[in-house]
């Protein structure tokens, strides 16, 4: 049976537990326990490697504790001892009175972050197992134990099932939802960000780990694998992804995905990005490359806005200020931002736009179509792009327009992205296609909807720190409505505007 149809298995056992409601707790449950199942062969894999050097692996967890001894004990014809075996209320009683307990206090047990111990101690600290019944956690305990993570083809297997998950319990709606970026639009900013190994790779939000797990698998491609040393791996592995998660459901998810793909020791840490004062950061703090996509629409207290220059409770702007100081000199920055931080111009949002366009190189703004995070937002928004060098001369935009309104169902795929990767790479067609738009003054829309999709902005035409996408060559359909059908919506109009006036005095008398 396929890895696939093992979890869609796993789900369906779960769904029907008392304690599990939805696909974030699903998700959550899964997780914990592939991980103790992931770190049981990890540590069975370190001992082999061990042994053959002639030396002694000293396991992270205690014996009895361990996958085989309290998960799957195993007869001695290598099948499931059902002596041994806990189920029912025994299974439930110990992994929440022992193994639990265990496990979270890891994290008090060792002072070194980087440390397997204290990433256990992190990841379960604010776990708690949700299913209620011991027959079902048996159920799923078995089947997990089949999967072999000591099999490269199918740990990659189930990485991109992992993936499936959290794409799932993004779109089941509510907060889960910011945990999940969609994969055409992280592939996409990955891509046009020139990452190379020995760079630094940086993300404030991780969330479920996208953007970290795509630049990971994007310098461990086929092609490149093959021309890593053994320096590079150990670079990989160790000191190349940073970042950090407020959540403790965020942090586990993005901890599990991180490591399923095979990134064993990120730099990853659960906190609030936003409580670390920037004025501190230093040149050593800081990271080549930025790739992130921040909460909005959020408000911080008095005591977290106070860590910035510009103080304000949007949380948009706040990240914003962060990645600007978290950015090494020729540094590169690829972030997800609301329409409002473009267009914006009250006091905060003005003075930050001032300070990104003065000392950073805005160069490139993507314009992504409204719906691309339903069903949990339907926020416009967009793709900012800037390094550290230098201030920024003339910002080039690319709007997406896929060729259908974006839905639940119709989501944005990585192909209505290809064009704005090929371009970005290859600025003399993108020059080339302005120029011909600029000679070309009867261009038809179905010729607009094909070429028109770029335009490049000088600084000096830029009014009032105001950078929304405003494409001049969309082509505006003009709907010419009768005398008799204006009338008709001009009535319309007022009697909205009279139900609103109505509300508004009803407030106010109320």
């Amino acid at each position: 049976m396929s890895i696939q149809n093992n979890i869609n298995r796993i789900t369906d056992i779960l769904r029907r537990d008392d304690g599990i409601s939805g696909a974030m707790h699903y998700t959550e449950q899964i997780s914990w326990i592939l991980f103790l199942k992931f770190l049981n062969d990890y540590e069975n894999n370190k001992a082999d490697e061990a042994y053959l050097e002639g030396k002694d692996y000293n396991y992270v967890l205690r014996e009895d504790l361990r996958w085989p001894h309290w998960a799957c004990p195993k007869d001695a014809d290598g099948k499931l001892d059902v002596k041994q075996a806990l189920t029912g209320a025994d299974l439930i009683d110990f992994v929440n009175d022992t193994l639990f307990p265990y496990l979270k206090a890891f994290k008090t047990t060792t002072n070194d972050p980087k440390s397997l111990t204290y990433k256990i101690g992190a990841i379960f600290e604010y776990l708690d197992n949700r299913i209620a019944s011991g027959h079902t956690l048996r159920e799923v305990l078995d089947i997990i134990d089949a999967l072999d993570f000591q099999s490269s083809d199918e740990l990659f297997e189930l990485s991109k099932v992992y993936e499936d998950l959290l794409k799932g319990m993004g779109s089941d709606g509510g907060n889960s939802g910011e945990f999940y970026t969609p994969r055409a639009i992280i592939k996409a900013m990955v891509e046009t960000t020139d990452i190379k190994v020995g760079d630094t790779i940086y993300d404030g939000a991780v969330g479920s780990g996208g953007f970290l797990v795509e630049a990971f698998d994007y310098l461990t491609q086929d092609g490149k694998k093959q021309k890593l040393s053994a320096s590079d791996w150990d670079t990989l592995q160790n000191k190349t992804f940073f970042g950090q998660e407020k959540t403790s459901l965020g942090y586990v998810m993005g901890m599990m995905n991180m490591i399923l793909h095979g990134i064993e020791s990120p730099n990853v840490f659960k906190g609030n990005t936003l409580t670390q004062n920037i004025r501190d950061f230093q040149e050593k703090d800081r990271h080549n490359v930025i790739l992130a996509n921040p909460p909005f629409g959020g408000k911080e207290k008095k005591q977290i806005q106070q860590n910035f220059p510009v103080e304000t409770n949007a949380t948009e702007i706040l990240f914003l200020q962060h990645f600007m100081k978290m950015l090494k000199l020729e540094g590169r920055a690829s972030i997800i931002v609301p329409e409002g931080v473009l267009f914006q111009t009250n006091n905060a949002f003005t003075k930050v736009k001032q300070t990104l366009l003065e000392s950073y190189n805005v160069h490139t703004i993507v314009s992504l179509p409204a719906g691309v995070f339903l069903p949990y937002s339907g926020v416009k928004t967009n793709i900012l792009y800037f390094d550290r060098k230098g201030a920024t001369n003339d910002i080039w935009y690319y709007d997406v327009t896929p060729p259908y309104k974006l839905t639940k169902n119709r989501p944005i795929l990585y192909e209505h992205f290809e064009e704005f990767v090929h371009l970005f790479h290859h600025p003399k067609e993108r020059n080339a296609t302005n120029a011909k738009l600029k000679d070309s003054v009867t261009l038809s829309a179905v010729e607009g909807s094909q070429q028109c999709n770029d335009w490049t902005v000088n600084i000096e035409e830029i009014k009032d720190y105001d950078l929304s996408a405003k494409n001049p060559h969309k082509v505006v359909e003009v709907v010419h409505l009768s005398p008799k059908e204006l009338l008709t919506a001009i009535k319309q109009n007022d009697a909205e505007i009279l139900n609103l006036m109505n509300q508004i005095e009803n407030l106010i008398d109320g």
